[in-house]
């Protein structure tokens, strides 16, 4: 079996049960693989490839006919996401030596399923980024092109995958940081439900927005990883005790009958003539298949930017006011406590958290409480009311993810509007909690193009089947990049 590496997580799984591999091979063939290609990429913050070993040769000892697919699989982690005795910085250099003391609740789940963490990935600081170039060690590189950007903020998770250093990740998207990073970077990747995943153990930006979901190549691997990761925990007061389906069993390969909206306001003014055409096109392929198409209109979607950026940076302005330099991390040393943690808050902070706290504090503040977050709370309303009135009408939602391919590293730095911009056909459904999942569908001028699928609440299992049988059609998701 040659370069183990390009296997899917399905794939591996099977090897894996069949016999025909062990883990520990799968394992090193990735470690090769990340020795050769990570220097270029920089998906990674930490590595732990010693304590990955030594966790492959305990599910090949341990392995059995009934364990699930997932065991012996290696995989890594947003470096937002909490694991006990691994570093975790969320790319700030404010918690440059935070190591946890307990995992998040998505990790203590893949790893009782037997899967293993080959290390934690890159991302823009405290997931407020896209483009994850700022994080505060360094820019991760889009394997397509390494002049550009993977997307953010789950950049690395993103890039990780499309290098074929892992055949799944696990990212987080407060407004769009799974899914765009995905498209630009021709992986799948799936936004779940709000409530869906577990977010204890996360370290929070948006506390009403945040989601961890899965990165892989194909929807049936996300369907593996969501099984896992899913489903109530009582130590999130955010999480749904909605039952969880079996992904798997949804995948029938079969749209006949789907009823697909096409909402018009998400072909925006501005995107690049190639997203656009093979994004329509992929939405062909689904009609061709039985789907049925409809046209649909989702009006309060011009406000969505406006109103995500008075709601997530007020919730991250409560939310970051915790690192002060005291708990957690480093301490820049001051005559008094009060001047220690202004030192330690303007010297640790990058530019882009202080300019989201800065704007956070300003809309909850006294006098402009009621004008701008109140406001935009009710907007958000008017959001999601959209939604739930085109779900009578459409079984999913078929978009594009980003108005445009990969840009130039660098390029939007200096505007910050610009970057915003780049979320604008993602942020709507993190204000509606809705689930989307994204799957490449193409390429413009050479790089990757994804599809968004979005759906009703709780709804992944549609969005899958509809994901699965748009790949069974197509081989976007075959193609790998030549690094």
């Amino acid at each position: 079996m040659s370069e183990l590496y390009r296997l899917t997580v399905r794939e591996a799984s099977a090897a894996l049960t069949a016999g025909e591999l062990t883990s520990v091979a799968l394992t090193e063939a990735l470690l090769a693989r990340m020795s050769a290609v990570e220097p270029t990429v920089q998906a990674f913050l930490t590595k732990t490839g010693e304590q990955a070993l030594a966790a492959a040769r305990i599910a090949d000892a341990e392995r059995r006919p009934d364990h699930g697919p997932l065991h012996g699989i290696p995989l890594a982690i947003k470096d937002v996401i909490c694991t006990e005795g691994v570093r975790t910085t969320c790319g700030s250099a404010i918690l440059e030596t935070f190591v946890p003391p307990y995992s998040a609740t998505v990790v203590q789940r893949l790893e009782a399923a037997g899967a293993i963490s080959l290390g934690k990935l890159n991302c823009d600081e405290f997931a407020m980024g896209s483009s994850t170039e700022n994080s505060a060690y360094h820019v991760t590189r889009n394997p397509w092109d390494p002049e550009r950007v993977p997307g953010g903020s789950s950049g690395g998770s993103a890039a990780v995958v499309a290098a074929s250093m892992a055949p799944a990740s696990l990212g987080t998207d407060t407004g769009g940081s799974i899914r765009q990073p995905a498209a630009l970077c021709g992986v799948s990747g799936l936004k779940p439900t709000y409530g869906r995943v577990s977010r204890f153990g996360l370290v929070a930006y948006g506390s009403s927005l945040d989601q961890i979901g899965p990165l892989a190549w194909t929807a049936a691997d996300l369907a593996l990883v969501l099984q896992v990761i899913a489903g109530h925990d009582s130590r999130d007061g955010t999480s749904a005790a909605t039952p969880v389906p079996d992904y798997t069993a949804a995948l029938t390969g079969d749209v006949r009958g789907l009823r697909v909206g096409v909402p018009r306001e998400y072909f925006v003014e501005g995107m690049e003539p190639g997203v656009e055409a093979a994004t329509r096109e992929a939405i062909a392929v689904l009609a061709a298949q039985g789907a049925e198409l409809v046209e649909v209109s989702l009006p309060y979607t011009k406000y969505a930017l406006p109103t995500y950026y008075i709601i997530a940076p007020a919730e991250a302005s409560a939310n970051l006011a915790r690192f002060d330099g005291v708990r957690y991390g480093p301490r820049e040393q001051g005559e008094s406590m009060w001047e220690e943690i202004e030192l330690t808050r303007g010297r640790r902070f990058g530019a882009e958290v202080r300019r989201r706290i800065m704007l956070g504090t300003y809309a909850l503040s006294a006098g402009y409480y009621d004008a701008y977050y109140k406001r935009a709370q009710q907007v958000r309303t008017l959001i999601k009311r959209d939604f739930e009135q085109v779900f009578a009408q459409v079984d999913v939602l078929a978009a594009p993810t980003s108005p445009t391919v990969a840009f130039k590293v660098g390029q939007r730095l200096d505007d910050p509007l610009a970057m915003y911009l780049s979320d604008v056909c993602t942020l709507p459904i993190n204000l509606a909690g809705v689930p989307a999942l994204v799957v490449p569908c193409g390429f413009s001028e050479g790089l990757p193009v994804g599809l968004q699928l979005i759906g009703r609440p709780f709804e992944e299992a549609t969005l899958l089947r509809a994901g699965d049988a748009y790949q069974r059609l197509t081989d976007w998701h075959t193609r790998r990049p030549t690094l």
